[in-house]
């Protein structure tokens, strides 16, 4: 693979990271302001004005869509050029959605532009790819072990020109917020089949729709994350029409694979952005306390866990340049166990990493006032999201033993 970025991503880098220092590094603190505004009034739920700002600037300024391949609607780059941009982004948590590039609607916006059709695309890609609405992604349930997919129980019943929907989610990440007008639902349309990953449909269900219920918003180790949360939502005799569905009965894994492939590498390339912020912040931590008569940069076990955190990010970077590049060159299946293999690495880097910087502000490390909680709480989750590592540990052995198998 070939390590030097074209003139156009280089460019790209030049003005993301411009538009960050400029805009959204500086407009953190008035987003938990707003928040907590909101919260005093009794709903945290409600978008920021200064979230909506910025995307209103990155879109003027031509930073929209970018992770999108589509060069009608988007960028027009691959995987490998646009891992520098995500990692930029990643380095604030406001930063992805000012660029329209944040999860879940990326995930979601890719399912609408490989499997929607026509009206499908019409009726709710446009909107997200405009920025005007938000969507979710109902895929894992409370009463199964989802780490299986096969066990989602879920069901999606054909009732003429419906189908009926009825089943709990949970984790449906950005479902309380007030833009969340849909939702990719997967469940059952076929149960008694033989085949096990052919069982599942993916269908879209407007949040409006009667039946469905918010339930509530899921903490993580007691952030909530408004506006955009992690909730868990009932379906109850939900009537869709039977358009709504996606591809057709029985590709629900079809779906989801191609879905969570760029799913979990732009995760990872976030969470690089968010390793390089937080090493920033340690090394200026260290240079400016004095513990002992010196300052923590010239005490030897913090010159080494500075060290081990730059070797480990650096690495996990090339691993992400890696897997994006076999993405591009080879397609998304060629490179399942190398998506596998950084969705593993980084979240643990990435924990480390903020670990040690806890480790180092001490006591400012675990108050608010940094951040480094909410960051830890963040990576520790991608530890489990879209496929915990225990799965996708022994997904790569599989692949690496099939190697001698053959032989």
């Amino acid at each position: 693979m070939d390590f030097e970025y074209s003139p156009k991503v280089k460019d790209l880098q030049q003005r993301v990271g411009a538009f960050m220092e400029e805009h959204v590094y500086h407009s953190e603190a008035r987003f938990h302001e707003e928040v907590l505004a909101n919260r005093v009034a009794g709903n945290a739920w409600v978008p920021t004005r200064v979230v909506e700002e910025l995307k209103q600037k990155a879109r003027a300024a031509g930073l929209w869509n970018l992770w999108l391949p589509d060069s009608g609607h988007g960028a027009g780059l691959g995987n490998l050029e646009y891992a520098p941009l995500c990692e930029i982004m990643g380095r604030s948590h406001i930063g992805p959605e000012a660029f329209n590039c944040s999860a879940p609607d990326t995930g979601n916006m890719e399912v609408l532009v490989r499997y929607g059709n026509e009206a499908q695309k019409r009726q709710w890609l446009t909107p997200l790819l405009a920025g005007e609405i938000r969507s979710g992604f109902a895929m894992t349930e409370p009463a199964v072990a989802s780490s299986d997919a096969t066990n989602i129980a879920a069901s999606i019943v054909r009732d003429g020109d419906h189908y009926v929907i009825n089943g709990r989610k949970w984790w449906t990440s950005g479902a309380g917020d007030p833009r969340c007008r849909i939702l990719i639902f997967m469940g059952k349309t076929d149960p008694q089949n033989p085949s096990r990953h052919r069982q599942q449909s993916m269908i879209l269900v407007p949040m409006d729709a009667p039946g469905v219920r918010l339930v509530r918003n899921v903490p993580v180790f007691g952030y909530d994350d408004a506006p955009h949360g992690h909730s868990e939502v009932d379906f109850v005799d939900v009537r869709v029409p039977a358009s709504n569905l996606l591809l057709g009965e029985g590709r629900g894994f079809e779906i989801a694979q191609g879905r969570l492939g760029p799913g979990r590498i732009h995760h990872c390339m976030r969470l690089i952005g968010a390793a390089e912020r937080t090493l920033e912040a340690m090394c200026r931590r260290a240079l400016a306390r004095v513990a002992f008569g010196r300052t923590l940069a010239e005490q030897g076990v913090w010159r080494e866990r500075i060290a081990e955190a730059r070797m480990k990010i650096d690495q996990a970077r090339l691993l992400v340049l890696h897997a994006a590049w076999k993405m591009d060159v080879a397609g998304n299946k060629a490179a399942q166990k190398e998506i596998a293999m950084i969705k593993v690495v980084a979240p643990t880097i990435a924990c480390e990493v903020i670990d040690q910087a806890i480790q180092l502000f001490g006591g400012a490390g675990v108050s608010d006032d940094f951040g480094l909680g909410w960051l830890y709480a963040n990576s520790r989750t991608l530890r489990i999201a879209d496929g915990p590592d225990e799965v996708h540990r022994n997904h790569i052995a599989k692949l690496e033993l099939s190697r001698y198998l053959a032989r």
